[in-house]
């Protein structure tokens, strides 16, 4: 969800607030006479365009101040030098200032090569043509920003190395994404009092968050700060889980690219995970319903949940299952995940903004690492807890050893162990039916199944507990085959048909759908590119 911006990320305490009013009065020598002004009409092709401009030898610091010129048009902006990525705000409002020590929220700090530097641009939305823009570079002799000696060279931790249960937030957003504010620090401190263990930071097209996950994480020992990216473009959002590169969401224009897009993430060891896939919502969130193919093999997970379960996420959970189990049925291995999507570090929550663990997923793990956790979840060893850190607790486990996700036998026995449910109801869903419910009647509830492999292919069984009717908890599945051949196909996202309980699809058309529209529209005027 969308925030307005609070100020300049610099703005943070009165040391700093005078360091930049000092610097202000040193501007007049400090910027070149006459700023770079860059004006033009957007190309009618395309959803990615560039504007050039040049940086002489001897410029220690740039600022970029951009505009779509239009109320009805929304453009996104990010910045490159002569090497590449340099930025990427999105729809931030603010203006990117790029130094040798220090840099604005979601670009990055280095220094300033001579040569021909680009602001990329980014159609979020043409509604008036011929649309324009305007872009002024201001290049600097003297640094306006103060120094961030909080930027550092990211490496890897192990916190534990218990192998067990680990509870976290697969998508969480700190202020170097446009719309959201909350430091490091402050997800840290929200999550640890909600038990989590671990959350992963999903800043929209960016790396700039790496930049300060080590300085972070040396103050928080006992929450795992995993490293990745919001992967945001107009036609899909998805997370990639510990990535540590840039990849541009420009790579994705038309769907046509996106195996290049999850295999250029695969080779930084990251899992690729798709977002919110039915939070269809029109233009009050650009891009936030999946609708491109997914390649085959190239994606690992889907958010099954989004939002705490009593917000947003009553309203699209049960049509993310249900997309999700299309993907399934087509031969994709996709574990379950779960993200609050928070970008307020659990303040100032509402109707539409659901803090840090909401939902919760947990993730089997040989150690609380990034490496170990993304084991855990490309071995589907995860349960989404769908309303949050309060809700059942389910184990499932089979009593042949698996590979990967799946159990290579003829016959097998799945045990899921239940606690926390009692006067609640369970079942066995296999193959994306649901089998007739049980009720669980004690606080350590064990439900057993024999299962036989198919002669050919595979068969797939996943646990789910309902509260008032609808699924509180959900296991990713157990696998069953004869045979270890992957049989995954590309897929086409399909219209998913209303759900039991739900009325809402991919094009939000049920009642539900109307109504989160009608929500949004109270709280948001203009939606930029991020969700």
């Amino acid at each position: 969800m969308t925030r307005a911006p609070r100020g300049p990320p610099y703005a943070a305490g009165p040391v700093r607030l005078f360091r930049l009013l000092l610097s202000s009065l040193l501007l007049s020598t400090s910027v070149s006479a006459q700023p770079i002004v860059l004006e033009g009409e957007v190309p009618a092709d395309g959803d990615f365009f560039d504007v050039p401009f040049e940086v002489p030898a001897g410029t220690v610091e740039l600022e970029v101040r951009h505009d779509d010129l239009s109320s009805e048009n929304i453009l996104d902006w990010g910045l490159e030098d002569p090497e590449g990525f340099r930025g990427y705000g999105g729809g931030n409002t603010e203006p990117a200032v790029v130094g040798e020590r220090a840099a604005s929220r979601s670009y990055l700090a280095g220094p300033l090569p001579a040569g021909t530097w680009r602001v990329t641009v980014g159609k979020a939305k043409i509604a008036k043509t011929p649309a324009r823009y305007r872009i002024e570079v201001h290049l600097h002799t003297t640094a306006t920003l103060p120094p961030q000696p909080e930027r550092r060279a990211y490496a890897p931790v192990t916190l534990s190395t218990e192998a067990r249960w680990y509870a976290g937030d697969f998508h969480v957003h700190s202020r170097e994404s446009g719309d959201a504010q909350p430091p490091l620090d402050e997800i840290a401190h929200y999550a640890r009092a909600r038990g989590l263990d671990f959350v992963h930071l999903s800043d929209h097209n960016t790396t700039s968050t790496l930049d300060f996950l080590a300085d972070a994480q040396a103050r928080h020992p006992e929450l795992l700060l995993v490293p990745g990216v919001e992967y945001t473009t107009y036609a899909g959002h998805a997370n990639a889980i510990g990535a540590t590169g840039y990849v541009s969401p420009r790579l994705a224009a038309g769907g046509s690219g996106m195996a290049a897009v999850t295999q250029a993430f695969a080779e930084q060891g990251a899992v690729f995970s798709i977002n919110h896939p039915v939070y269809d919502v029109g233009d009050m969130c650009i891009g936030c319903a999946w609708r491109m193919e997914l390649p085959r093999g190239g994606v690992g997970a889907v958010e099954i949940a989004t939002g705490g379960f009593d917000k947003v996420g009553r309203l699209f959970n049960e049509g993310a299952i249900a997309y999700w189990d299309f993907l399934l049925a087509q031969g994709h291995h996709l574990a379950a995940l779960g993200g609050s999507d928070d970008h307020r570090a659990g303040e100032d929550t509402n109707l539409l903004q659901s803090p840090i663990g909401d939902p919760t997923t947990r993730v089997f793990a040989n150690g609380l690492s990034v490496a170990a956790l993304l084991e855990g979840v490309r071995a589907s060893r995860t349960v989404v807890k769908m309303g949050g850190p309060e809700d059942p607790i389910v184990s499932l486990e089979t009593d042949v050893e698996r590979t990967g996700d799946t159990a290579l036998t003829e016959r097998a026995r799945l045990t899921a162990t239940v606690t926390g449910a009692k006067g609640q109801r369970v079942r066995w869903v296999h193959n994306g039916v649901g089998l007739p419910f049980g009720e669980v009647d004690s606080d350590a509830f064990v439900l057993e199944r024999e299962v036989q492999a198919p002669a050919e292919g595979e068969d797939r069984y996943r646990v789910e507990v309902w509260v008032e009717g609808r699924p509180r908890t959900v296991t990713s599945h157990v696998w069953v085959s004869r045979s270890a051949e992957f049989r995954g196909v590309p897929a086409t996202p399909p219209e998913v048909p209303a759900t039991q309980g739900c009325g809402c699809g991919a094009g939000a058309g049920g009642s539900a759908g109307v109504l989160a529209l009608g929500l949004l529209a109270l709280v948001r005027r203009r939606k930029r590119l991020v969700h």
